[in-house]
């Protein structure tokens, strides 16, 4: 199973978002696909219709070895695409790990347990922070994709989950690469946009998805109905965009056993 952990440690950059459409167009493809949510605030999972009512077990019950992956697992709207229900107990897992041994790799060893042929890719919704949580899903990932919004203070936030990143080469997981970075939030009438895109790319080169996530409002409206974008409105150009981003990524991937 393909393991991609979506993480920024700004809030607001379009993240979740990033994760739930993603994931859908994935699932739209054929892909047997799990999001795990990561973030306290639980809104992937709101995103995608789970009410809290059907968070029997969630990521926090995984954390702390409550539960399996398989059992926390509920159904979302889409077919093929499964989640991992977040609850604010997720809040405070970090000081409960705390004195537990291999704290850093307690989804990574949940991720492990996982039987063969589940599900053919995983993504991870973190929780705007670079905190243990965080930590948790770059330990338990093989790539990683970073949604950044086009504002001033982009490449600032970028450098320092950068370093993050290659501490936890250095430390935990040598394999963990990025997959890309994914500009989102870009307003086509605002030349600021387009400077921290182009400023990006010259950083980052390659790296960068050719596809642009625009700010649009069908993508905002969207997670209040409980479905993704690509759902809710799949003609709107936030949708389109998102579709031609998950083509993108699945040219990144690795090979699979099967065609997607």
């Amino acid at each position: 199973m393909i393991r991609i952990a979506v993480a920024n440690q700004k809030g607001g950059v379009g993240k979740t978002t990033t994760a739930i459409n993603v994931a859908t167009a994935l699932a739209a493809s054929g892909w047997r696909v799990l999001l795990i949510d990561f973030d306290p605030q639980g809104n992937a999972s709101t995103g995608l219709g789970v009410d809290r009512g059907q968070r029997e077990w969630s990521s926090y019950e995984v954390l702390t070895g409550q539960s399996t992956i398989v059992e926390a697992a509920v159904p979302s709207r889409v077919p093929r695409l499964d989640l991992v229900p977040a609850t604010e107990d997720l809040s405070g897992a970090e000081i409960e790990l705390i004195d537990i041994e291999q704290r850093t790799h307690r989804l990574a060893n949940a991720l492990d347990a996982v039987p063969a042929g589940k599900w053919d890719v995983c993504l991870i919704d973190c929780p705007p922070s670079l905190g243990l949580l965080t930590i948790n899903a770059l330990v338990a990932a093989r790539s990683l994709l970073v949604p950044l919004q086009c504002e001033f203070f982009a490449l600032e936030g970028l450098s320092q989950l950068l370093t993050t990143i290659e501490r936890v080469r250095a430390r935990f997981n040598s394999h963990l690469s990025i997959l890309g970075v994914a500009l989102t939030m870009y307003d086509r009438r605002n030349r600021l946009s387009e400077q921290v895109a182009q400023d990006v790319r010259a950083c980052l080169g390659d790296v960068v998805f050719e596809t642009v996530i625009p700010r649009n409002v069908r993508l905002s409206e969207a997670p209040s109905h409980g479905l993704p974008a690509l759902i809710y409105d799949h003609r709107c150009s936030g949708s389109e965009a998102y579709i031609a981003l998950a083509r993108e990524l699945i040219g990144r991937l690795p090979d699979m056993a099967r065609a997607a």
